[in-house]
């Protein structure tokens, strides 16, 4: 398994939301004190952050925060279809 290649595909706007997610939360103490339970982890977790870092210009457009906000609605509404409505209690 050494040195096999996985795709994982994401939608544009998964790949968006989980970028900011995890430019946000990677150098966060929870989060390194979280992935430092399982060291191995952070060499996908690099790369995968790398990996979408590099694929996005919208980064540095000036309606970055928009564009986050609609791919993240995008995604909360897409999800209900699978999910069913939140549950309230």
């Amino acid at each position: 398994m050494a040195g096999e290649e996985l795709i994982i595909k994401l939608t544009k706007d998964q790949a968006f939301v989980m970028s900011d997610w995890l430019y946000h939360m990677m150098d966060t103490p929870e989060f390194g004190d979280l992935v430092n339970e399982e060291p191995a982890v952070w060499s996908p977790l690099h790369t995968f952050a790398g990996t979408l870092g590099k694929s996005f210009v919208e980064t540095f457009m000036p309606d970055y925060p928009g564009r986050l906000r609609e791919a993240r609605q995008w995604l909360l509404d897409s999800r209900r279809e699978f999910d069913g409505p939140p549950v309230t209690e």
